[in-house]
């Protein structure tokens, strides 16, 4: 797979405020997620979550490694040292998008701030949009998309959706020592490659800000 420019990367290209950038082929894309050893390397071991992941509560997916790498501190926070990289079908990452209220009012997105909150209870996803992160983890103008699942989208993606799961821990303390080392040319070079994720207009209008 071709790499992308990042939105860090020096250059004439501008990358667009809102857009999911991912590692996906034809059918899947990959996002992450951090949790305990418990959680994690039974999940990376079964290819499923066991049953101490609770379907009750919003779990949160990040297509961005380095969004991830942000959140968990390259896998040295506590309940997150095992990072975990899910590879889920297409069909089921749109579903949510499709399903997703954005998770903070928009007076131009939205009509009213009550419509707003009544759409938010219904929704079974969320969408939130942070500042991307160089390999320092500093924020960047560009934003990264994350999706919060819960109810029959948290069920969906924990039953249906997974394709693989596999335990990407190593990968972010070998990157993160050579960024520690200050060879962030080698550092980047390990990165997953995370392209523009094609997806129509419709499914993110609702969505952009």
């Amino acid at each position: 797979m071709a790499r992308t420019r990042r939105c860090d990367h020096p250059g004439p290209v501008t990358e667009p405020k809102y857009r999911i950038r991912a590692l996906h082929t034809d059918s899947t894309i990959t996002v992450y997620q951090a949790y305990s050893p418990e959680i994690g390397r039974a999940a990376a071991r079964d290819g499923r979550f066991p049953a101490e992941w609770r379907r009750d509560r919003m779990t949160w997916i990040k297509p961005s490694f380095l969004w991830m790498m942000y959140r968990c501190g390259w896998g040295t926070k506590e309940g997150q040292e095992n990072v975990l990289g899910v590879e889920i079908t297409r069909d089921g990452f749109e579903w949510a998008l499709r399903h997703a209220c954005l998770s903070h009012y928009e007076p131009g997105l939205h009509a009213e701030q009550a419509a707003w909150k009544s759409r938010l209870k219904r929704s079974p996803a969320r969408v939130q949009w942070d500042p991307e992160r160089d390999l320092r983890l500093r924020p960047l103008p560009c934003r990264s998309l994350q999706l919060g699942l819960a109810g029959e989208a948290a069920r969906l993606y924990a039953d249906e959706w997974i394709v693989s799961i596999t335990d990407v821990t190593p990968l972010a303390r070998m990157i993160h020592a050579h960024v520690q080392d200050g060879e962030l040319d080698v550092a980047r070079k390990l990165l997953p490659h995370e392209g523009p994720y094609p997806v129509s207009d419709d499914v993110l209008t609702h969505l952009r800000p």
